[in-house]
């Protein structure tokens, strides 16, 4: 039903009575749905509902079988509403005109009408174009005579279209012949071929008569026979699918004339068919670019479109707020030129701008084209995308946090052996190459990171999620409880809230909330699957939070939380409890219970700065740490003889940190570590600054290795973890306290995938030397708190893709390091200025880095 659901949001938002309908029965979904939870709780192990437990019991009915009449009721009711449903549906859904308006045929073709337009335009109303223009016309020009395949990537509305049209427009004589076909999702492949002809045999019509009568066979043939003897010139624009491609280019020749093919799409998977080095993304306009292109649109009558002062500072927030999309700026910069330009009118735009947006005629066309790409996700990555509209404008959305919440919804599919978590990634991955979410930043070894949505796309699926009740936000600054009705809410501000009862997540992004409230969803909320309290000063968990049986995600990071309640061993079904950075020391032992828990976070933050050996803390686990089988992560575990005994159990491991490891257990953890054959990230913590670190283990999985604690002498060429063959997957290596006295560096440059290399009080020598050759694609590198350290040489060649060097609290360096000029990809380069501020400060006037900042830090 859901899926249904889904399917039909916004193919019928104009038809009034069907969206009616869609309303109830949507309700009598999110009913099944609760019903369904209920029921898979009271059938499952922990309830015996069975003739043993009348045989203990007596013959008084245990609440759980009541519970099961209860629902059993609520079944017939919902056969009864939906039969209702089906017949209201056959009586009067039919009688409305579902025409083009209504449904997604009237998207597309708009969409259509909007890229002939783009076609249309002359020079002078692109802005901005001017780098990507020449790029695309050097492309067409070069001497390469084997047929090459261009790609303009982007989001809706970034001008795709019209770039392509205008450089189309001006070299397309070059070419013996071109055609330009737009695609879209209804293409035709008939269709296209016989655009194509039309346009390939305009000038010979007896050849052109002949393709009218032609089956699609011999019209390919023909193409294909005419498109080999000729340099040729194609546009394929709005192309969706690798799939639509691929059955449209089958009629091209690579005729090594040198010919040309462009394509236009949003989809990052169809760019990636283009010629190597051959994709040409477009971003968002500049600040400066998008202010021209609106005051040439809202005041084309003015002397150099000079946009009024009075008017100025309103219309620079209104150009803000679409953030550098090209058609969002036309079509609000067009909408300011048919209203009075007065302040008052100005401002009401500014302040209705949302609004407008989603209902406002003349905006239509920014709606269909930013709807089309919505229309056309698979159903799967829909909720996942709407989702992501819950969080403030702006809002950095981070892999871990979202795939974890993802998988707590239930939004993610099992895929063969993958976990739920890597199909989760996935699915981001898809939303990004879609160009649905923006891509921030990636981690030094390239992973995702951090991304956000498009200012415009999220207003419409913030409207979207209103509409279909998938969730409501709630940023108001003004007083009054806010009533609700939709699953999920997210709070960013501080506020009163009503009507729980039907509630399925909260979120708060607030650092407040009434102290009423928890105890209240505790109570009310009883399906509630997600709480999210993040950064709450609250200090104390009701008891009736094990009621929470759907609960699968309870997050309490940076909370001043001291003790959770034994009822949370009733929690059954809990996915990821977060307590990271809450004054929790201890979790009661019924945690064990928690067979289905997958990521489990609970160390406590002594030293932020990460500088002192006990930086951190973790908790001890009771007895039966080897039920959570489940576990993929744990962060962090006190290491006890008892516990590491079981640790190796817990083979879905993927993030482990230990603290208080004690040189004896090494062995132990070793031991547990080769069961492990997941694990990526692995953090061990000596006790003390005298006990001695060695893991002899190979971790093939590894790629991020943290050691804080004294190492054995020859521990880097005798343990596996730092050989080429068992540290081959090493990105991140991060040594503290090691107390090297050998130059660590010759064994650890047969680390040769390192991206980034930490040492904080590792190494006690006196001298660093990066030989050429090493670290070839080490991108970050830390050298902090080495107090006898006084020289570092780099050799050219050495280290040929660092972006960040970070020098800090080196007491005995006092000179600039030597080599530091070969460091050419050099971005930004920290350094404490108590020795040698004026030395560095000389030096940064010759040093032949255009992008090194010169940052000093204590």
């Amino acid at each position: 039903m859901h899926d249904v659901l889904c399917e039909m949001d916004i193919r019928n938002r104009n038809n009034q009575v069907y969206k009616g309908w869609l309303e109830e029965v949507r309700k009598v979904a999110h009913v099944m749905e609760d019903m369904v939870n209920e029921y898979l709780y009271l059938v499952g192990p922990e309830h015996d509902i069975g003739c043993c437990f009348f045989l203990k019991k007596g013959f008084k009915k245990p609440i759980s079988l009541l519970s099961l009449n209860r629902i059993a009721f609520k079944v017939k009711e919902v056969e009864k509403e939906l039969s209702h449903l089906s017949e209201t549906k056959n009586r009067w859904v039919p009688m409305i005109n579902n025409g083009d308006t209504s449904n997604s045929n009237y998207i597309v073709k708009r969409s259509q009408e909007l890229a002939n337009i783009s076609r249309s335009l002359d020079e002078e109303d692109l802005v901005g174009v001017d780098k990507n223009r020449e790029k695309l016309e050097q492309w067409l020009a070069g001497d390469d005579l084997e047929c090459s395949v261009i790609a303009l990537l982007g989001m809706g509305g970034l001008g795709k279209t019209a770039l392509a049209a205008n450089v189309y427009k001006k070299v397309r004589e070059k070419f013996q012949c071109h055609a330009w076909v737009s695609v879209s999702q209804t293409y035709s492949r008939e269709d296209v071929l016989r655009n194509i002809s039309k346009v390939l045999f305009k000038d010979n019509v007896t050849v052109l008569s002949k393709t009218t009568a032609m089956d699609i066979t011999c019209l390919e043939e023909m193409v294909k026979s005419f498109l080999e003897q000729h340099k040729y010139l194609i546009i394929f624009d709005d192309v969706w699918t690798p799939e639509t491609f691929d059955d449209l280019s089958g009629t091209l020749i690579h005729n090594d004339k040198g010919s040309r093919l462009i394509i236009t799409t949003r989809e990052g998977d169809v760019a990636a068919l283009a010629s190597q080095g051959h994709i040409l993304r477009l971003e968002a306009l500049p600040e400066e670019k998008a202010w021209d292109l609106f005051c040439k649109k809202a005041f084309p009558r003015n002397a150099n479109h000079e946009c009024p002062t009075k008017l100025k500072p309103l219309s620079e927030e209104i150009t803000s707020k679409c953030k550098g999309l090209p058609l969002a700026i036309v079509s609000v910069g067009s909408l300011l030129r048919a209203r009075e330009k007065t302040v008052e009118e100005c401002r009401r735009i500014n302040d209705q701008l949302s609004w407008e947006t989603i209902n406002n005629l003349r905006l239509e066309h920014i709606r269909n084209v930013l709807y089309l790409s919505f229309i056309y996700l698979p159903t799967h990555l829909k909720s996942c995308f709407l989702y992501c509209s819950l969080f403030p404008e702006d809002y950095l959305l981070h892999r871990k946090q979202l795939v974890r919440l993802w998988t707590a919804e239930g939004f993610i599919e099992e895929r063969g052996e993958s976990t739920l978590e890597e199909v989760a990634e996935g699915y981001l991955k898809e939303l990004i190459d879609r160009n649905m979410l923006q891509l921030i930043e990636r981690n030094h070894f390239g992973r995702m990171k951090k991304f956000r949505m498009h200012d415009l796309l999220r207003e419409l699926a913030v409207d979207l999620c209103k509409k279909n009740c998938i969730g409501v936000t709630y940023d108001d600054e003004c007083g009054g409880s806010l009533e609700m009705n939709g699953r999920r809410l997210v709070l960013h501000k501080h506020q009163q809230i009503s009507g729980l009862h039907q509630l399925r997540t909260v979120i708060t992004l607030c650092n407040r909330m009434p102290s009423t409230t928890i105890p209240l969803l505790c109570k009310e909320s009883r399906y509630l699957t997600v709480l999210e309290l993040s950064g709450l000063p609250i200090k104390k968990i009701p008891d009736a939070i094990g009621d929470l049986f759907n609960l699968r995600h309870l997050g309490l990071r940076n909370s001043k939380v001291k003790m959770l309640p034994k009822s949370v061993q009733k929690l059954s079904n809990l996915l990821t409890l977060d307590l990271y950075g809450s004054d929790i020391y201890e979790l009661p032992s019924g945690i064990v219970k928690l067979k289905k828990l997958r990521h489990l976070f609970v160390e406590r933050v002594i030293d932020p700065t990460w500088r002192e050996l006990t930086c951190r803390g973790g908790v001890c686990i009771p007895n039966g740490l080897g039920n959570l089988t489940n576990l993929q992560t744990l962060q962090a575990l006190e290491a006890q003889e008892e516990s590491l005994r079981h640790l190796g159990e817990l083979r879905q491991m993927r993030s482990l940190r230990l603290w208080n490891v004690k040189g004896i257990y090494c062995g132990l953890i070793s031991e547990s570590l080769v069961q492990m054959q997941y694990l990526s990230y692995l953090s061990v913590n000596a006790s003390d600054e005298n006990e001695v670190l060695l893991l002899n283990v190979c971790l093939p999985s590894l790629q991020k290795l943290v050691l804080r604690g004294r190492l054995a002498e020859g521990a880097l060429d005798e343990s596996p973890l730092f050989q080429a063959v068992g540290g081959q997957n090493l990105y991140s290596l991060s040594l503290y306290w090691s107390q090297l006295r050998e130059d660590p560096l010759p064994s650890l440059s047969q680390l040769s995938n390192l991206t980034r290399l930490c040492f904080t009080r590792a190494y006690n020598g006196e001298q660093l030397t990066f030989l050429t050759g090493w670290f070839p694609k080490l991108k970050v590198l830390w050298l902090r708190d080495l107090p006898n350290l006084n020289r570092l040489k780099i050799q050219e060649g050495s280290m040929t893709s660092l972006e960040r060097l970070f020098l800090g609290n080196l007491s005995s360096m006092r000179e600039v390091p030597a080599g530091i000029e070969f460091l050419m990809p050099l971005k930004f380069h920290l350094h404490s200025p108590t020795q040698f501020f004026t030395s560095v400060a000389t030096a940064c006037m010759c040093w032949p880095l255009p992008l090194i900042f010169a940052c000093f830090c204590l």
